[in-house]
């Protein structure tokens, strides 16, 4: 069977990456990688590129051990950010659906991109609005297999990047998100 392999480009402010998603159909135009994946890595990018970083230790914020490069997956990815989201702080009322989205590389970098979705259905109404959450896992090309993958993560329609263990997340920030769409829909229905 002939697998293929839908590729785009898409031009940062320094360089360009290659997109790949070896899941599509390859009739369809729906190669489109989000706003928040593009920015994402470009955050992932400039971090490579400071030569020092502050390291601010803050021991209130939780994280999890990071897999290594080598033994990274697509799928050990999706298990990993599970159990990150896991240790929010955020009520269980919150069901989230975890998926990958697609991976794009560049000369030094993977990058495998997630989104999770979250949303409060109730009896009276189960199909509640959605607020998303992306992910982008970095594995290097350069740097030792054996260190931990990089991740970063960032609301829909919010530019702040946000890395685990130096952010602690809020659930406010869920909320804030479906009723801004809420308001929105209101807005246009008018």
């Amino acid at each position: 069977m002939e697998t293929t392999i839908a590729t785009k480009t898409v031009a940062t402010t320094t360089q360009s990456i290659q997109f790949k998603d070896t899941n599509m159909d390859p009739h369809s135009s729906n190669l489109n990688i989000t706003a928040e994946s593009a920015l994402l890595v470009k955050a992932l990018l400039d971090r490579h590129r400071q030569s020092v970083m502050k390291e601010q230790a803050d021991t209130d914020m939780k994280n999890i051990n990071w897999v290594a490069g080598q033994d990274f997956t697509v799928e050990v990815g999706r298990q990993q950010i599970g159990e990150y989201i896991q240790t929010w702080e955020i009520h269980p009322r919150w069901l989230y659906s975890l998926d990958f989205l697609c991976s794009t590389e560049d000369e030094h970098h993977v990058f495998y991109h997630y989104r999770a979705r979250f949303s409060t259905p109730t009896p009276r109404e189960p199909i509640q609005g959605t607020a998303s959450v992306y992910f982008v896992v970095d594995t290097s090309k350069v740097k030792p297999r054996a260190l931990p993958v990089e991740v970063l993560f960032m609301l829909e329609s919010n530019r702040l990047v946000h890395t685990p263990g130096r952010s602690r997340f809020r659930e406010r920030w869920l909320a804030d998100i479906i009723e801004s769409k809420a308001l929105l829909q209101r807005a246009v229905d008018l």
